[in-house]
C-alpha cells in the first residue's frame, strides 16, 4: 500500500491523551457524526511485510464507527503502508510512438510508520484535487495555520488524497504550497479501504469514482490522538481550526 508525496516533513517529539485504542490499525473507519477525540489507535512497528496483521478493540461506545463490530475485527496494519517522498524531474512530452516512461527510481519510499514514528502528525484528507472546496478552503487553510500547528507542537502536517503522485504535484504547485503541508498520493486508495473511509462518487457526473472521505486525525508516535471524520465531502468539521482547538 503506497503513498506518494509532493513535499517533505520535519521531525520533533510530541505528546497527547488517548483513550480507545485500536491495535495495528490502519486508521479510521468512523462514522458520519463527529467522532469522539478520546480515540487512539496504537501501531504495531514490529510489522515489516505488507500483509494484512491486525486487531482492533474498542472501549469506547461512544464512538459511531461505519461498519460497527460486534467483536474485535481484522484491520490491514498500518506499519506496512508507505508514503512516498518524491521528487519528479520536468521531461519532454512524450512523441508518437514512445513508451510512457516513469522513472520510479526517483520514488524515494517511507513507511507510515517511519513517518509518524516518534512524532506529532496532523493528517488531513480531500475528496479530490483541484476539487473546490478542497482546493479553495480544505488545503489552503492548513497551509496558512501550518504555523500556529507545530506552535503547538506538531511536527508534519500532510494531505492525502485518491489522485496520482502527478496531480497531486501539480496541484501543490498551482497553490504555491511550499514545505509548509507534505501532499500525499494514495493512488490506489489502499489506505483509503484499509481505514474504512470509501467515498464512492461512481453516481456522480463528474467521473470521480472511489475517492476517500474527507476527515483531519492527529497521530502522536503512532497513535491517533484525534479523529474528525465528515459525512463524505461535507466540510463542516475537519478543518486547521478544528485541529487547532484540539491540540
Amino acid at each position: 500500500m503506497a503513498l506518494t508525496s509532493a513535499g517533505r516533513s520535519s521531525t520533533k517529539r510530541g505528546g497527547g491523551p488517548a483513550a480507545t485504542t485500536l491495535e495495528d490499525a490502519d486508521g479510521a473507519g468512523a462514522h458520519s457524526h463527529r467522532p469522539s477525540a478520546h480515540v487512539a489507535w496504537v501501531l504495531d512497528r514490529s510489522k515489516t511485510t505488507k500483509e494484512p496483521d491486525a486487531r482492533c478493540q474498542h472501549r469506547d461506545t461512544s464512538l459511531p464507527h461505519a461498519r460497527p463490530p460486534a467483536q474485535p475485527r481484522r484491520y490491514a496494519s498500518l506499519a506496512p503502508l508507505s508514503s512516498t517522498a518524491q521528487s519528479i524531474k520536468e521531461e519532454p512530452i512524450d512523441k508518437e510512438g514512445d513508451d510512457i516512461d516513469i522513472n520510479w527510481a526517483e520514488l524515494k519510499t517511507v513507511t507510515v510508520r517511519d513517518l509518524t514514528a516518534g512524532k506529532k502528525v496532523v493528517l488531513f484528507a480531500v475528496p479530490g484535487a483541484f476539487t473546490p472546496t478542497c482546493t479553495q478552503k480544505h488545503l489552503p487553510g492548513f497551509v496558512a495555520r501550518a504555523g500556529e500547528l507545530r506552535a503547538k507542537g506538531v511536527d508534519t502536517v500532510a494531505c492525502v488524497s485518491v489522485n496520482d503522485a502527478f496531480v497531486m504535484r501539480a496541484w501543490k504547485e498551482s497553490l504555491g504550497v511550499g514545505d509548509e503541508v507534505l501532499l500525499l498520493s494514495d493512488g490506489n486508495g489502499e489506505l483509503t479501504r484499509a481505514m474504512g473511509v470509501e467515498l464512492d462518487l461512481s453516481d456522480k457526473p463528474v467521473g470521480l469514482g472511489v475517492r476517500s472521505r474527507r476527515y483531519a486525525l492527529l497521530a502522536d508516535d503512532g497513535v491517533v490522538k484525534v479523529l474528525n471524520l465528515e459525512e463524505g465531502g461535507a466540510f463542516t468539521n475537519s478543518s486547521a481550526e478544528d485541529m487547532l482547538k484540539a491540540l
